[in-house]
């Protein structure tokens, strides 16, 4: 069964930090690189953060220096610490596997969880 819960979102001060977890189940999110993914108001899903099953990491320009993707492989989780937040990190954030198309090859459709939101505000 493939599932994936996000946690750790809330209301977060210009400055502050958040971490956020997913737990997944289902050996597709064991042996493939995994992503974080966000969704601001109005906008589509885009990617943040990607971790290979070895640990290598790359970030998008707008996060790099402030956000750091992890992975517990042996607890299924996949992590995103969140520094320096901004207003414009306002969004619904949601883990999945990286490339997303890997779901559907693997399952013939995509699998999202209801992701947790993020809001930057003072």
């Amino acid at each position: 069964q493939v599932q994936l819960v996000e946690s750790g979102g809330g209301l977060v001060q210009p400055g502050g930090s958040l971490r956020l977890s997913c737990a997944t189940s289902g050996s597709i999110f064991t042996n493939n690189a995994m992503g974080w993914y966000r969704q601001a108001p109005g906008k589509q899903r885009d990617l943040v953060a990607t971790i290979t099953r070895g640990g290598s990491t790359d970030y998008v320009d707008s996060v790099k220096g402030r956000f750091a993707i992890s992975r517990d492989n042996a607890k299924n989780t996949v992590y995103l610490q969140m520094n320096s937040l901004k207003p414009e990190d306002t969004a619904v954030y949601y883990c999945n596997v990286h490339p997303v198309i890997t779901m559907r090859r693997v399952y013939g459709r995509d699998y999202w969880g209801k992701g947790t939101l993020v809001t930057v505000s003072s």
